[in-house]
């Protein structure tokens, strides 16, 4: 099996490979010199002038002077340390994202990471764990100030590598979706709109086209960065072999033509390049793609604008690349009831808005089964920080060996995932759509002494 490295700086650290580029507004203000001894990883907030498309420009906050931040790899079990760097006035938090690593640097308040301080910096280290495409971001609360959290340009994927990864291919290339310039659909409401769309920092047909040959087989590593929007994809004349779900290997790699991923989500999936010509892989909806969610993939030797082409409808289920195997029977049962408050403005777990939120009380090295019972119009991407999960039921379907950190319950369903309480400490979990989050959706699972 053959694997092209992405272009790589700092000894292997740090790509920039399909990921656009933006410059910083401001000098830097933080100290250049970590403290202690070199870092393996640097990050500087900042803020960033991202150009979107010929005369569409987007002030945010970045990493390293660039929307998404620097693609960063790390091998499976090798510590790392990150030197992060706050050029602007806020607090600010990192959360890595899929890691399975301590509280104190997983990049959550409540669970006592200290944030990064305003004109400041901070120094983490951890060892990567699991492998796969995992991914960092802001964990900063916005509330109603939408130019916070991950409603800004801070985010950015890591590779975790190991041995035995999943799927054969020549190619790989990372996708991340986000949309810019939100705004509330309604005043004191709770639905958050967008008025552009983006792959990789960049508008269809305003970033370099992914390049690729005939009979390749590219795989594609896919974040969906957005703050709040559910994103289904298609390669039009292709179909998509999906290999890992939020990075971990699925029991059986299926060819579908669509994927779906919630907020928080990612998927792993293989094409086999087999029909030459120029296409986008894009957004079903015609007004995401249309307002620039997508990217051109252009075989060799072939010219042109990117084409689109009718898709059939198509339900994605995680249940097609789950196995058969019955799961083991849990320690303890617990339903998780959520819906939105009477007035509308703040969410519950079990009739109580964070922090209000009573804590998940687990013992070591048991197996929980959570039944999120999600009693909404809403289908909400459930994050657990620290943990992989595995989803056992979904809308009464059993199934096994589907292992995630997020898990979309769809309105009026629910979900059952099996947690394996064997991380301790302060744990979070939360809905991923950022409105919601900062809204009450949140709750601490604590281990017992």
């Amino acid at each position: 099996m053959h694997r092209r490295r992405f272009l790589t700086l700092s000894a292997g650290w740090i790509s920039t490979t399909a990921v656009a580029l933006a410059q910083h507004e401001h000098p830097p203000s933080a100290p250049a010199t970590p403290p202690a001894g070199d870092a393996d990883i640097t990050l500087r907030i900042a803020p960033v002038t991202l150009d979107i498309a010929p005369k569409r420009s987007i002030k945010t906050i970045g990493y390293n002077g660039q929307v998404p931040g620097p693609l960063l790899r790390a091998r499976l079990g090798k510590p790392v340390t990150v030197d992060v760097f706050n050029d602007t006035k806020d607090d600010e938090l990192v959360h890595w994202h899929g890691f399975h690593i301590p509280s104190e640097v997983d990049g959550s308040m409540e669970e006592g990471t200290p944030p990064v301080p305003g004109n400041g910096r901070r120094r983490y280290t951890f060892t990567p764990d699991p492998a796969g495409t995992r991914w960092y971001h802001s964990h900063a609360m916005a509330g109603t100030n939408l130019k916070r959290g991950t409603y800004t340009g801070q985010f950015g994927m890591i590779v975790v590598d190991a041995d035995g990864q999943p799927g054969a291919y020549d190619q790989e290339v990372p996708i991340l979706l986000h949309e810019w310039e939100p705004r509330f659909v309604e005043q004191g409401g709770m639905d958050v709109d967008f008025k552009y769309f983006t792959i990789n920092g960049k508008m269809l047909g305003a970033g370099e086209p992914v390049r690729v040959r005939a009979s390749q087989r590219v795989l594609f590593r896919i974040v969906n960065a957005s703050a709040t929007l559910h994103h289904r994809l298609a390669l039009p004349g292709h179909l998509f072999q999906v290999v890992a779900l939020d990075g971990n290997p699925v029991p059986v790699p299926k060819h579908v033509p669509v994927l779906e991923l919630g907020p928080g989500e990612r998927v792993d999936a293989v094409v086999e390049m087999n029909r030459p010509g120029v296409w986008i892989l894009g957004e079903l909806k015609t007004e995401w793609r249309t307002g620039g969610m997508g990217i051109a993939i252009e075989y060799a030797g072939q010219q042109g604008a990117p084409q689109w082409d009718r898709i059939a409808p198509f339900a994605w289920d995680y249940g097609l690349f789950g196995g058969a195997d019955a799961v083991p029977e849990p320690d303890e049962r617990l339903t998780l009831v959520i819906r939105p408050t009477g007035d509308g403005h703040h969410w519950t777990i079990n009739g109580k808005s964070f922090p209000q939120t009573p804590p998940i009380v687990v013992r070591a090295n048991k197996r929980y089964r959570w039944t999120f019972d999600n009693q909404s119009a809403d289908g909400h991407p459930v994050h657990l920080h620290r943990h992989t999960f595995e989803v056992v039921r979904v809308d009464g379907t059993p199934m096994s060996g589907i292992m995630k950190d997020v898990v979309v319950v769809p309105a009026w369903k629910q979900v059952e995932v099996d947690v394996p309480a064997i991380h301790p400490g302060p744990t979070l979990f939360h809905c991923h759509q950022q409105f919601h989050m900062d809204m009450g959706f949140m709750a601490m699972m604590q281990y017992a002494p």
